[in-house]
Parts: C-alpha cells; sequence; structure tokens
C-alpha cells in the first residue's frame, strides 16, 4: 500500500475477499465493459455535450498516455480541481488507469486549502478549472515556486483550451494532454485508489485514502440498494468531489452500470428540475437546503418530474417536516442519506414504510459494516440509546493519509473509526443521527470549521480573541456567527472581516453571516471558552434582530 496509508489488517482483509465483499477488481476498468457492451449508448450530458460510453473511453484511454507522458507515474498524487463537467470524469477514470491517485478538491477552495492540501500530499501535478475571480496564474505560479513536488498544472475550461492561449508560465492547458492508448500499469486492487477531503475541528482538510477494494465494494452494496441499472439517469448537481455525488451511487456508481450522467455545474432549483423534466433524470442527491428549494420552486411552478425515482437527501440533517413536504410534492421517491468521505453508509431503502423514510437514515449498507454507540466513556449504551456512533468495516478507511497523531485519537484501539456523531440505533435496527459532537457549523451540508475561521479571525489587528459558533436558520440549517473581543483599536465591521479572511485566501463559503463583539468571553471552570454558553447569548441576540429586523451584515 501506498507509504503513508494505513492498511487493514491482514485477517480483516482477508475476511472481506473470502466473503465477496473485495473482488480483487479496481476503477481503472470502470466503464471498459459499458464501452464494449453498448458504445453508442450516452454515458455523459453537460449542456449540449453528450459523450457515449465508446467516445468517453477513448479520451479516457488518450488522456492516460498524454499525462504519462507529461511525467505522472504510478502511485503519484495529483491534485483534481474540477467542476461538474465531462474532464473530471475522464481526468478521474484517466488517473485510474495509469495508477496515479487523483486528490478530490472542492471547487470552491482557494489559496489557504489548497495549500495546506498541496503541503500534505505532494502531488506531482495539480489539474484545475478555470473560474471566474479566481487568479490561476498567480496561484499556480506560487504553487510551482514553493512545492518541492508539484511539476506540471493543467487548466481545463475558460479560453485556456484554444491553441492561442497559454493559462500561464509551467502551466498548461488540458485539452492539449493527448497521447496514443497504450497498456499501463495494473493498479493492485489494495492500494489506494484516489484520495476524499474531510474538513474536522483542525480546519486543515484531512486526505482519506479511498482503495479500488473498498470502494467498488461500496459501489455494488449501494447499487443493489436502490436497484441502480443501465436505464437510470443521475443528475450530478452538488460538486462532484463530494462523496455522495461521486459515489453513492453518483458518478461512478452509474457509470459501472451503463446508466448516463447529466452534469450540472449549476445549483439553481429551477435549472435542476428542468433538467430532470428534459433528460428524464431518475436519481438525484441533494442536501437538505437544496431539497427545501427544490420543493419550493416545484410548488411554485410545477414541471414534470415524474421519472424521479430517487431523490436522495444527505450531508445534513434532514427535519421531519422537510422530508413530508418532499414526499408530498415528488411522491414517494425521498431516500434519507447518512454517510461521510471516510466509509460507512447508512441508508433507507425503496419500500421502508413512512416512518423509517420520514424520520430515521435506513440501514447500513453492508452485513459487514460494524457498528455501536457509546457514551463518553466509549463503553456502549443501553439499546436505543444516545450517544457517539463508532464504525468499522469494509469500505471505512483505517487512517488519514500522513496524519498518525490524528489517526490515534481517531481510532479505538480495536480499530472502529470513532465519526463524531451523535446517534442511535432504533429497536429494529435503524440508525437515527441527530447531530454531531465535533466543533464545526454545518452550513447548507457545508462542513465549516470553527477553529479554521478563529485562527484567520484572530490574525486581524483589532481582534484580541475570537470564537465561532453556529446560529440556527430555517433555510441553511445552520449560519456561522463570529463572536469577538476587541484590542484597543478600532472595532472592525463584518464586511472588514469578511474581506480580512478572504484575502488570506479563505473560501467564501466559510465566511461568518453575524458578527457578535462581546467585551469578554464566558468561560468555564477550567478557564476555557464556553461556547455552549456563548451559542446560547448570540442565539438570543439574533432573534431579537430577527424580530426587529436588524440584522448585522
Amino acid at each position: 500500500m501506498l507509504s503513508g496509508c494505513t492498511p487493514w489488517p491482514p485477517d480483516m482483509a482477508a475476511h472481506y475477499r473470502e466473503s465477496g465483499a473485495w473482488r480483487g477488481c479496481t476503477l481503472a476498468t470502470l466503464t471498459r465493459a459499458s464501452a464494449e457492451r453498448h458504445p453508442d449508448r450516452t454515458a455523459l450530458v453537460h449542456h449540449k455535450r453528450r459523450i457515449s460510453y465508446a467516445e468517453l473511453q477513448r479520451r479516457i484511454e488518450r488522456l492516460a498516455s498524454g499525462l504519462h507522458a507529461e511525467g505522472v507515474s504510478p502511485g503519484d498524487r495529483v491534485l483534481v480541481q474540477l467542476p461538474n463537467i465531462p474532464e473530471f470524469v475522464i481526468v478521474c477514470l484517466a488517473l485510474f488507469q495509469i495508477d496515479a491517485k487523483p486528490v478530490l478538491m472542492l471547487p470552491g477552495y482557494r489559496e489557504s486549502e489548497i495549500r495546506s492540501i498541496c503541503d500534505r500530499s505532494q502531488p506531482v501535478a495539480y489539474i484545475v478549472g478555470a473560474a471566474p475571480g479566481f487568479d490561476i496564474a498567480a496561484l499556480g505560479t506560487e504553487l510551482l515556486g514553493s512545492s518541492s513536488t508539484l511539476r506540471n498544472i493543467f487548466v481545463a475550461g475558460g479560453d485556456t483550451d484554444s491553441a492561442e492561449s497559454e493559462p500561464g508560465p509551467g502551466m498548461v492547458p488540458l485539452s492539449r494532454v493527448d497521447g496514443p492508448p497504450r497498456n499501463h500499469t495494473a493498479s493492485d486492487s489494495s492500494d489506494v485508489a484516489f484520495f476524499l477531503l474531510s474538513g474536522g475541528t483542525t480546519g486543515a482538510p484531512k486526505l482519506i485514502p479511498r482503495t479500488h477494494d473498498d470502494y467498488l465494494c461500496q459501489l455494488r452494496a449501494v447499487v443493489d440498494a436502490v436497484a441502480l441499472d443501465e436505464s437510470d439517469v443521475y443528475l450530478a448537481t452538488l460538486p462532484a468531489a463530494f462523496n455522495f455525488t461521486f459515489g453513492c451511487p453518483g458518478v461512478l456508481g452509474t457509470l459501472y452500470t451503463g446508466g448516463t450522467v447529466v452534469l450540472s455545474e449549476e445549483p439553481d432549483p429551477l435549472y435542476g428540475l428542468r433538467l430532470v423534466a428534459d433528460e428524464g433524470v431518475t436519481v438525484v442527491s441533494l442536501v437538505p437546503t437544496l431539497a427545501g428549494l427544490w420543493v419550493d420552486e416545484q410548488t411554485i411552478a410545477p414541471l414534470n418530474t415524474s421519472s424521479l425515482r430517487l431523490l436522495q437527501v444527505g450531508g445534513a440533517p434532514l427535519h421531519r417536516e422537510l422530508a413530508t413536504r418532499i414526499v408530498t410534492t415528488f411522491g414517494p421517491c425521498l431516500q434519507q442519506v447518512f454517510g461521510m468521505a471516510e466509509g460507512l453508509l447508512s441508508m433507507t431503502r425503496p419500500g421502508d414504510p413512512d416512518d423509517i423514510v420520514l424520520g430515521t437514515q435506513g440501514r447500513p449498507l453492508s452485513d459487514l459494516d460494524e457498528i455501536r454507540i457509546v457514551d463518553d466513556n466509549g463503553t456502549a449504551v443501553a439499546p436505543g440509546g444516545y450517544g457517539e456512533l463508532e464504525v468499522r468495516g469494509p469500505y471505512t478507511f483505517r487512517g488519514y493519509y500522513r496524519a498518525p497523531e490524528q489517526n490515534t485519537t481517531a481510532f479505538t484501539s480495536d480499530g472502529f473509526y470513532r465519526t463524531g456523531d451523535l446517534a442511535r440505533v432504533t429497536t429494529d435496527g435503524h440508525l437515527e443521527v441527530v447531530g454531531r459532537r465535533k466543533d464545526i457549523v454545518n452550513r447548507g451540508g457545508m462542513k465549516i470549521s470553527a477553529a479554521e475561521l478563529e485562527g484567520h479571525l484572530v490574525s486581524h489587528s483589532a481582534v484580541a480573541d475570537a470564537a465561532v459558533v453556529p446560529v440556527a436558520d430555517r433555510v441553511l440549517g445552520q449560519r456561522v456567527c463570529a463572536c469577538i473581543v476587541g484590542t484597543d483599536a478600532e472595532t472592525p465591521s463584518l464586511v472588514e472581516l469578511k474581506k480580512h479572511c478572504l484575502a488570506r485566501g479563505l473560501a467564501d463559503y466559510k465566511l461568518p453571516d453575524y458578527l457578535e463583539v462581546l467585551p469578554r468571553f464566558p468561560v468555564t471552570p477550567l478557564g476555557k471558552i464556553d461556547k455552549k454558553a456563548l451559542e446560547a447569548l448570540v442565539a438570543v441576540e439574533v432573534h431579537d434582530r430577527s424580530e426587529s429586523k436588524e440584522f448585522i451584515r
């Protein structure tokens, strides 16, 4: 296995192979069978572009050869930061073919996150999509100068694909990377296939290695759970780099079965509903915030969504009220999904009773999944009781990449992953997840580290101390409130603090929505900031301002 990764214990790996959960296959051959069986069937749709399985396979093989010629070799890490465009799929599958390891980054990441990921992963290449307001040339020049491993930056989209345009020194338009198909070094199915990313309480994204064996186990299990087949049309409207969109069943699961993937960069609910109507979409994955907007839009101006058989909702808690509205609006197609990039997936199943679909996150995918609920001391709680969810299984990872200290606290001595989620298992075996134990704000399904934002805030010269807490919000679930204690200097405004954080390279979705200025913070007996008390104080303040229409913006 790739150095810096934690393998499964030999006895567990042998058990998973003997049980058939791991079958020795790799993601390098994901689309090959479909290209041979039905070459003319549509694999990808993006605006007016329609790419058949034969064309997809041809482009994968040619890009794989081109990347190899550019110096990308087996075992190399490659940063991939692309929006929901065909190139995202082609790049990932091409890298699988040459046994390079994609590191999947959200399109919204900027300098702060990208530098951290680059430092940890030590990539040889960075494949990025052109985006308005994103100075790729400046960032690329900096990364090429500061990284000891990064040699190439390939840019997709915008004007960089024209023969006359160069994106910047040391950067190459992705469209020029090409080569004749050839046989490449076969991957070991037990080795790392790619890396997903996790936020977490430390702020810096952690790298989650996923192997060919474990991810194909996940794909097969979720395909069976939702009865996905080649007639299905999957709409990817959340970022494809999300595990939810990537493989639950997502993009890869759909291609695995020979179905069609519709790629959308536009989160607008009306646009998404039009795609459902126009393309005959059968499966879509949404976070609760977006699902609520879909319900609102469909209620105002209904479109023909009769093709939709599965509307998956995950990424954040789904309140029963919204779940009921989804079923009322779209029919009995709701599927609640609980999962994590680290592994475990639990979901309701088609045909489950309403109480299960509306009030739980269903059952784990595999009979080999092991889950337990423990108290603060690590002792199992009574049946039906609430506690922290711990998991292990054939597609739950065994450790973050190059993070031995974090792995010590993230796992129990017997290999269970501490999820940080507060949950219970019902008497009939269904999982009910009620919240997070970690210090993060879940803003519309986007996990924002309080510690990371606090670090940016206190770097401002007029901020003596900072604490970030969530504020309940009907639309997004939670919003971000920055609480600060000022210095003797003039107190900064919310706008000023936002500009300060943006200038430091923080992604805009992590910026605070509210600002609370206090003379001092409440503290615990140990002298630590009492965030529970602070959160309660802020909730009252924001509510009072909301009632009087006096918002801090």
